[in-house]
C-alpha cells in the first residue's frame, strides 16, 4: 500500500476539533457504542453472534453486530458471497489443527490477509469479531504463559467463502494478530489477550503506540536511521519518554512546553525563526496539524503561506489549548504533490520520500515471509435531448412531468402534468405539491426517475413523498454539488477499506471573491475551476495562478447568473463555483448499475485529451483500452465513491482520472451517462441503461450480465460549432451525417440544434458525436480519422489525430 496524506481543507471540522472519531472501534481505543453508519447492501442479520458461556453486555453486542455487518459489506463490495451461518452445528473436528491463524479486529483492516489466508490454509484462517469469542488459559508446564482458545470465529476458505462457526472443543491459536491501539474498554481487553501467549503474536499495544505517533516515528527515523524527513517544527506537551531530552534531528525542531497556556511569546519566536530558516528550502506553504497515537494518522489539517508568520503562530496557539498529554502540534513544510514515475517521465529525484507499508509474518526458524497482499482496490456530460431524447425529464411509469407545456413528449405519454420545476431551491415544496397532484389524479405509481441533472434531487424527494424506491435525497444532494462530493469523500476514512478518500481530490467551494483568496492558499495550483452544479463542462477552466482564478470567477459571475443565460447547464441551482486541484492522468467514464448497494454491471470508456485551458470533450473510445487490472481499479473506485455518498440504487456516471497513484475522482453524475453513452453501451453490450434505470426505480433487479463483453469497438469525436460551423452547414450537415448513419458507415448522435449550439466558445457544449465501429480500436480509429478528413471535421485547429492518440 502506498500511503499519502490528503492536502485539503476540512471545511466543517472546527480547528483542533476532536470530532474525528476512530471508526475502528474498541480495537483502536474507541469507547461507547459503534458509529451509526449504515453499511450499504442487504444480508441476513438473524445469525448466531452470541458465544455460549461468554455473555456480552449491550455495548459489546452492538460492536459485534457492527463488525459482522462491516464484514458483509466488505465481502459484497468485493463481489464475494455472504457469510453462511453454521454455528448451530459446531465444528467437532479440526482439519489441519496444527495451524490456527486467529485475527481479532476490524474485518475491513485485515480483509486482504484473511482472504489470502483462506487460500493458503483453508478453514484455518479465523476472524474473531469479539474478545468474548476467545479464552485465555494457563499453558501446562509453562509458568507465566497462556494458551489462547477460539470458541467462535468466521472461517475463510478459497473463493472468498466464509462461515460463522462454533468450535467444540475449542481450537488453540498457533498465531494471533490483533488490531488495536492503546485505549480504554475492549481495547485493553484485546491487549491483555495478546500478552504472554505461548503462540507468536503480530501486534501489541506498545508497538501501536510507537508506530502511530507521527512525530515520534519521524524523530526516531531521522535521529537513529538518518532518514530525511520534511522540515518540521513540533511543540510537544508532556512528550513520551523517547521524545524527551537528547539532541534534535536535522530539519526537525522539538520545543517542549511547560504548559498549554501563556506560550504566545515562545510560539511566535519559534514560528518566526522556523519560517525564515533554510530548513524549509523553497517550500511556499506550511501545514499545521496535531500529532499523537490517539489520532491514528487523521488530523485536522490547515495550510498557510510561509510568509504569514502571525497567522501560523495564532493557529498554533489555538491548537495548544486542545492538547492532551503526549500530543504535539506540528508545523511542517508542504512538499509539492508527488509525481510518480511513468513511461516517458523521469523517475522522482532523491529528495522524494514515500511511506510504503507491507504485511510481513515470521515462519518457523524466525524467517521473515512477505505474503501476497490482495488489495480491493469531468466533463459533466449532458443527458440526451432533441432527436436523441428517448424519455422525458421526469418519468412516473408512463406519466410525464415537464415545465414546458408544449414539450414534444407530452403527446407520447399516458398522463402529462405541466408543472414548473425550474426553481430548484424550492424542490422540497415542489415535491410535496407534485405528490398531491399525483394522488389527486389517482395515479398508482411503481417508480419515479429522471436522467436530467437539474431534476435529480426533486425526483428523490418525490420518491420519498410517495414511498417509491430511490437513493436518499441527501445522497442525491451530496452527489449533485461537486465540492460537497469531494469534501465528504475526503473525510470517509473508512471502514470499509480501501476508503473512498483515496480517490477524492482537494477542493474549495467559492461563493465570493474572499473565498477565491482563501482557496488559492489551500488548494495546490494549477487547479480547475468549475460550476458547482454545472453540466457539459460549461465554464470549466484550467487556472495557473491566483490572478487567473480571480479573473475566471469574475467572468462566470458576470456571464452566467441564471438559467436564462445558458439553459440546461444547472444554473437553476445557482452559479457558485469551486476550485479543485488539477490531476494529471488519462480520463475515463464509468457507468454503473447499482441495486440495493450491489454492483450489477459497469462499463468503462476512455476519453481523449481536452483542448486546454477548457475541458470540452473531444474524443472517446469504448470499451476501454486499459489493462484488466487498471479497468478493475476504476470500477472499484467508482463503486466505492457511489457508496461513500450513499448512492445505492440507480444508474450512475462517474468521471475519473487514472493517475500513477491510482484512480482519482473528477465528479459523480447521479444519473445515467449523457451524450452518446447510452447508445454506445446498447450497441456494444446489448444493455439499455434507460431500461435498467427504470427497473431499479420500480424496485426490480435489472437482468444485466455481471461481466459484459463488448462485440467490438467504437471510437468517436465531438463536433463543435465554434470549430465546424462551415462544414456543419455543408459537407457534414445534419442531413449528410444522418444519411451516412443510416448506411451504417458511422454513428451520428446529435445533442442539440445548430442554432442552440451557437454560444460563445468559452461556454460551448458539443453539438454532436461522430463515431466509427471496428473489431479493434486501431481499425475503428483509422476509419474515423479518414472519415473526419473527408468531411472536413479534421483540421489544423481541430487535430483529430491528436485527439485519438490516447487510443493507440
Amino acid at each position: 500500500m502506498l500511503s499519502s496524506d490528503q492536502l485539503g481543507p476540512q471545511w466543517d471540522c472546527p480547528l483542533g476539533s476532536k470530532g474525528l472519531e476512530d471508526k475502528e472501534g474498541p480495537w483502536g481505543g474507541g469507547s461507547g457504542l459503534p458509529p451509526p453508519d449504515c453499511f450499504p447492501g442487504s444480508w441476513r442479520l438473524d445469525v448466531g453472534l452470541d458465544c455460549k458461556g461468554s455473555p456480552e453486555g449491550a455495548e459489546a453486542r452492538a460492536w459485534t453486530a457492527y463488525y459482522y455487518s462491516l464484514l458483509q459489506s466488505c465481502l459484497q463490495q468485493a463481489g464475494l458471497p455472504e457469510t453462511q451461518d453454521r454455528s448451530q452445528v459446531p465444528r467437532t473436528g479440526c482439519p489441519g489443527a496444527e495451524v490456527t491463524l486467529c485475527v481479532l479486529g476490524s474485518p475491513s483492516t485485515f480483509l486482504s490477509v484473511l482472504l489470502e489466508g483462506g487460500v493458503q490454509s483453508p478453514g484455518n484462517m479465523l476472524l474473531c469479531l469479539s474478545p468474548a469469542w476467545l479464552t485465555k488459559v494457563p499453558a501446562p508446564g509453562r509458568p507465566g504463559e497462556a494458551a489462547l482458545l477460539v470458541s467462535k470465529a468466521v472461517s475463510f476458505h478459497p473463493g472468498g467463502l466464509t462461515f460463522l462457526d462454533d468450535f467444540v472443543p475449542q481450537r488453540q491459536a498457533t498465531y494471533f494478530l490483533v488490531g488495536l491501539g492503546p485505549g480504554p474498554g475492549q481495547g485493553r481487553e484485546a491487549a491483555e489477550l495478546a500478552r504472554d501467549l505461548t503462540c507468536p503474536t503480530g501486534a501489541s499495544a506498545e508497538l501501536a503506540r510507537l508506530l502511530e505517533d507521527r512525530l515520534l516515528s519521524r524523530h526516531l527515523l531521522a535521529q537513529r536511521g538518518g532518514v530525511a524527513v520534511p522540515a518540521t517544527l513540533a511543540f510537544t506537551y508532556k512528550p513520551p519518554t523517547l521524545l524527551r531530552g537528547g539532541d534534535g534531528s536535522p530539519g526537525l525542531r522539538l520545543v517542549e512546553l511547560s504548559g498549554k497556556e501563556g506560550q504566545e511569546t515562545l510560539v511566535k519566536e519559534e514560528v518566526g525563526a522556523f519560517l525564515h530558516s533554510e530548513a524549509l528550502g523553497d517550500a511556499l506553504q506550511v501545514a499545521i496539524k496535531l500529532s499523537s497515537w490517539r489520532w491514528r494518522g487523521r488530523q485536522a489539517l490547515r495550510l498557510h503561506p510561509r510568509a504569514e508568520v502571525g497567522t501560523v503562530a495564532d493557529t498554533v496557539v489555538a491548537l495548544l489549548e486542545k492538547l492532551e498529554e503526549e500530543e504535539s502540534v506540528l508545523v511542517e513544510a508542504v512538499c509539492p504533490p508527488a509525481r510518480l514515475p511513468s513511461p516517458g517521465n523521469p523517475p522522482p529525484g532523491p529528495e522524494l520520500a514515500l511511506r510504503i507499508c507491507a504485511v510481513v509474518c515470521r515462519t518457523q526458524g524466525d524467517r521473515p515471509l512477505l505474503s501476497k497482499v490482495v488489495c480491493a482496490v469531468g466533463r459533466g456530460n449532458r443527458p440526451l435531448r432533441h432527436q436523441n431524447l428517448c424519455c422525458p425529464p421526469v418519468i412516473l411509469q408512463l406519466h410525464l412531468v415537464e415545465s414546458d407545456p408544449n414539450h414534444f413528449a407530452s403527446q407520447l405519454v399516458q398522463t402529462f402534468i405541466h408543472f414548473d420545476v425550474t426553481e430548484h431551491r424550492r424542490d422540497e415544496e415542489n415535491a410535496r405539491l407534485l405528490a398531491e397532484l399525483v394522488r389527486a389524479r389517482g395515479l398508482q405509481l411503481d417508480g419515479c426517475f429522471s436522467y436530467w441533472d437539474d431534476c435529480l434531487v426533486l425526483t428523490a424527494l418525490l420518491c420519498q413523498e410517495l414511498g417509491l424506491p430511490c437513493s436518499p435525497p441527501a445522497a442525491m444532494r451530496l452527489a449533485k454539488q461537486k465540492s460537497r462530493t469531494q469534501l465528504h469523500l475526503l473525510r470517509r476514512q473508512g471502514p470499509p477499506w480501501p476508503s473512498p478518500s483515496l480517490h477524492a481530490v482537494p477542493c474549495c467551494p467559492l461563493e465570493s471573491e474572499a473565498d477565491v483568496e482563501r482557496a488559492v492558499r489551500q488548494v495546490p495550483l494549477p487547479g480547475v475551476m468549475k460550476l458547482e452544479f454545472g453540466a457539459g463542462a460549461v465554464g470549466v477552466r484550467l487556472v495557473e495562478d491566483a490572478r487567473q482564478c480571480h479573473q475566471h470567477f469574475s467572468r462566470i459571475a458576470h456571464d452566467l447568473q441564471g438559467e436564462a443565460d445558458h439553459p440546461g447547464i444547472g444554473l437553476g441551482w445557482g452559479n457558485s463555483m469551486l476550485l479543485m486541484e488539477f490531476i494529471e492522468g488519462t480520463e475515463h467514464d464509468v457507468d454503473v448499475v447499482l441495486f440495493r448497494g450491489e454492483l450489477l454491471a459497469a462499463f468503462v470508456s476512455d476519453n481523449g485529451p481536452t483542448r486546454l485551458p477548457g475541458f470540452t470533450e473531444t474524443a472517446a473510445c469504448m470499451p476501454t483500452g486499459l489493462a484488466p487490472e487498471q479497468e478493475a481499479q476504476l470500477v472499484q473506485a467508482a463503486f466505492r465513491c457511489c457508496l461513500g455518498c450513499g448512492l445505492l440504487d440507480g444508474v450512475f456516471n462517474i468521471e475519473l482520472k487514472l493517475t500513477g497513484a491510482g484512480p482519482r475522482l473528477i465528479e459523480i453524475n447521479p444519473r445515467m451517462g449523457g451524450f452518446y453513452l447510452r447508445d454506445w453501451i446498447l450497441e456494444l453490450y446489448g444493455v439499455d441503461l434507460l431500461l435498467a434505470a427504470a427497473m431499479v426505480a420500480c424496485g426490480l433487479r435489472p437482468a444485466v450480465p455481471p461481466h459484459p463483453r463488448a462485440t467490438g469497438y467504437l471510437v468517436g469525436v465531438t463536433g463543435l460549432v465554434s470549430q465546424h460551423l462551415q462544414v456543419l452547414r455543408s459537407t457534414a450537415s445534419q442531413e449528410a451525417l444522418q444519411a451516412l448513419h443510416d448506411r451504417g458507415l458511422l454513428r451520428f448522435s446529435q445533442f442539440t440544434s445548430l442554432e442552440e449550439a451557437q454560444v460563445p466558445g468559452e461556454y460551448e457544449e458539443p453539438y454532436c458525436s461522430v463515431a466509427c465501429a471496428g473489431p479493434s480500436p486501431a481499425e475503428a480509429r483509422l476509419r474515423l480519422l479518414g472519415l473526419c478528413q473527408g468531411l472536413g471535421i479534421d483540421g489544423p485547429h481541430y487535430p483529430v489525430a491528436h485527439f485519438l492518440s490516447h487510443f493507440k
